[in-house]
């Protein structure tokens, strides 16, 4: 049985917690065999004010495993329902999550830590509640270059291994993440109460989202109509920074969109290497829904659907609130071009919009995709091209270096128009065009790394490169390659 005397490690508190029943499951976590501590992101827990300084680190990974509580948590599992694929399940929850409960951060923020993979729950489904090696480490590596870009995440406190065997496609090594977020709150979330009509309790939730999540929506006139215009805000530029830096997130469900705008479950990710907007590298996405391309449109229909939960908040009139909503889910799109144009204009080091812009950009696309060039390394190599050097470099990336050469003519020209000085302007474009990216292969190295060898060196390394993205590092060298051809097609899995 779990120890619950455990020590105190973060003032947690239970806003969510306090909730109607309906909203979760008391659920403690399952204890594991052997619990060691793979990392601890002191960082991210000074700014929690999260404190196991003190602790050795078996009682460390003894917490972080959930085999002992910490003094103050009161463990929850989530409920809610989702859109997967398209195909509704009006009960899914966490499965393998577990809340510990919430901290109040350096800033003032409240934000939830929780425990992945920390054993079966009311919401399993059969599962064992369970998560593997593997995926722990993706999601840690991952999440936390994320944060390293400056895209809304969530973040990853620490990884522990159990010393137990979980059964997927094999015996694999089992292991926990500790999570961090805003809040975990999902449409998902919405659907599920209105899935059981339960109008009241919508009310009381989008109450909640407003006070913690969007406090700068005050007072009682069309609150719920200016939540549903800030989230759509939140999710477009959230999906345009996804998509300037080339990241397919692969599992857009609306139960994986969270009313945050943080970024959420890194099962089936990845990055592009050579641009190609059909992208795909979920095993399970047969059919390219949620391509790089179609994260918008997906985007979109994920609002659409939350939009649908709270209609009887919108207007009394069920007419006219379905008419609010759907003129501003139409309004999605251009808010997200406008987002992604901004983005994409300071990726070639415009500062100025000019009406030509967005075919100048589309033009570098298109020949990106038909001369199969390196989405990150273009972009970085822009940056030394607009200094008036690495032209060369940068030309070879594309099959034809000719194709850039034409293009480079046209953007010369652009640049031309601004005030910017070329030192400024090139510093500019560094701070957006990173130099270094959770590359597929790399991040399958490190997992092999770790899994088959119980040889970690790898992670921590590859962690330590990811935390300085836009720098010209000696700590990149190692990951500056290209997938090799038998690296390609590359294709995930969503881990559960």
């Amino acid at each position: 049985m779990t120890d619950i005397t455990g020590p105190r490690i973060a003032a947690f508190s239970h806003s969510y917690a306090g909730l109607a029943d309906i909203f979760f499951a008391r659920q403690a976590p399952t204890p594991v065999a052997q619990p060691r501590l793979v990392t601890f992101n002191k960082a991210l827990g000074d700014e929690l004010g999260i404190d196991v300084s003190a602790l050795e680190s078996d009682v460390v990974a003894a917490i972080l495993a959930g085999n002992v509580i910490p003094d103050g948590a009161d463990p929850i599992a989530m409920a809610y329902a989702g859109h997967q694929f398209g195909n509704f399940v009006s009960r899914l929850g966490d499965g393998r999550a577990i809340l510990l409960g919430e901290v109040i951060d350096l800033q003032g923020r409240r934000r939830d830590v929780q425990l992945k993979g920390a054993g079966p729950t009311p919401f399993s489904r059969r599962g064992d509640g369970r998560a593997a090696l593997g995926p722990v480490l993706r999601e840690y590596l991952v999440s936390e270059a994320m944060a390293a870009l400056g895209i809304p995440t969530t973040r990853a406190l620490a990884a522990v291994t159990t010393g137990e065997w979980v059964f997927r496609e094999g015996a694999l090594p089992g292991a926990v993440l500790t999570r961090v977020a805003l809040s975990h709150i999902r449409v998902g979330t919405f659907q599920y109460l209105a899935a059981r009509g339960e109008a009241e309790a919508i009310k009381h939730l989008a109450d909640y989202v407003l006070d913690r999540l969007y406090p700068e929506i005050e007072g009682p006139e069309d609150r719920y109509m200016r939540l549903l215009d800030a989230f759509a805000g939140r999710q477009s530029a959230l999906i345009a920074r996804w998509l300037q830096v080339g990241f397919i997130h692969g599992v857009m469900n609306t139960d994986n969109m969270a009313l945050s705008g943080e970024t959420i479950d890194f099962g089936p990710c990845g990055f592009m290497d050579a641009y190609d907007p059909a992208t795909v590298f979920s095993s399970i996405d047969q059919y390219g829904r949620y391509a790089y391309a179609q994260q918008a449109v997906i985007g979109q229909w994920n609002l659409a659907r939350f939009a649908e939960t709270i209609l009887p908040l919108l207007d009394p009139d069920e007419a006219r609130a379905i008419e609010r909503a759907t003129a501003l889910i139409k309004d999605f799109p251009h808010r997200f071009r406008a987002a992604w144009l901004a983005g994409m204009r300071a990726k070639i080091g415009l500062l100025t919009e000019d009406d030509g812009d967005m075919a100048l950009i589309q033009d570098l696309l298109q020949a990106m995709h038909t001369q199969k060039a390196d989405f990150t390394l273009t972009f970085r190599g822009l940056c030394a091209a607009a200094e008036g050097h690495g032209d060369g470099t940068l030309a070879r990336l594309f099959a034809e270096p000719a194709a850039f050469e034409a293009w480079a003519v046209d953007w010369r020209a652009r640049l031309a128009k601004e005030s910017t000085s070329t030192a400024a302007r090139a510093e500019a474009m560094r701070r957006v065009n990173p130099a270094i990216i959770p590359r597929n292969q790399h991040v399958e190295a490190m997992i092999e790394a770790a899994v088959a060898r119980d040889d970690f060196a790898p992670f921590h390394a590859f962690g330590a490169a990811l935390a300085r993205p836009y720098d010209d590092s000696p700590l990149h060298l190692p990951y500056a390659g290209l997938p090799e051809p038998a690296e390609q097609p590359y294709r995930t899995f969503c881990g559960t």
